[in-house]
């Protein structure tokens, strides 16, 4: 990934034109005041909800980094991490969760991690519509795409997706879909045990 020297006003005002242009939104990868972004060219365009896409303190949601911390924001509808040294912070735009009803709030943790996984659809899923399969192996037609994190409560994760128009938009089931190539940075920076609050 390459490295371009910001200062955090410029970083607003970068976001604020790529937003303006109605580009996907950019991956932020802050290390004090080191910018990452992503090509932001080959991503697709789509209308998202980016009036909410800020940075946060991680003081506001956590008594500490321990083993790094993520924050889930429905409103914003963007994902913030913050690795345990303090060196680190990501924020990714997300989807979230189709209705109130799969919208579960509070803390939770990562319990499991991984690598190309298999879908198995919820029961509820199934329920509301037969015709989805009973499974789907890891590859590009997997709505997990190609990274999984499970969270403490059942069927709640942090994953990939198959369907990149999906990110920023409110279209999951209860999980937090993120563009393969972000969740595959993040994976990297998680470990079980990593703390998590959805908001």
């Amino acid at each position: 990934m390459a490295h371009d020297m910001f200062s955090r006003r410029h970083l607003l005002a970068f976001g604020g034109v790529a937003f303006g242009a109605g580009l996907a939104a950019p991956a932020l990868a802050l290390t004090g005041d080191i910018v990452g972004e992503e090509d932001l060219t080959a991503q697709p365009t789509a209308r998202r909800n980016t009036q909410s896409f800020r940075t946060v303190r991680w003081q506001d949601h956590f008594d500490n980094r321990r083993n790094g911390a993520i924050l889930c924001d429905v409103a914003s509808r963007a994902l913030h991490f913050w690795s345990e040294d303090g060196e680190t912070y990501l924020v990714y735009p997300t989807s979230v969760p189709m209705t109130e009803e799969f919208t579960r709030r509070g803390r939770t943790e990562i319990t499991l991690m991984r690598r190309e996984p298999v879908w198995i659809p919820t029961p509820n899923m199934r329920q509301r519509d037969p015709s989805l399969p009973e499974r789907v192996e890891a590859g590009p037609e997997n709505p997990m795409g190609t990274r999984a994190m499970n969270l403490s409560w059942q069927y709640y994760r942090i994953h990939g997706i198959d369907n990149p128009a999906k990110v920023g938009r409110m279209a999951s089931n209860g999980c937090f879909g993120l563009f393969n190539h972000h969740v595959e940075y993040l994976f990297e920076r998680c470990r079980v045990g990593t703390q998590v609050v959805v908001i």
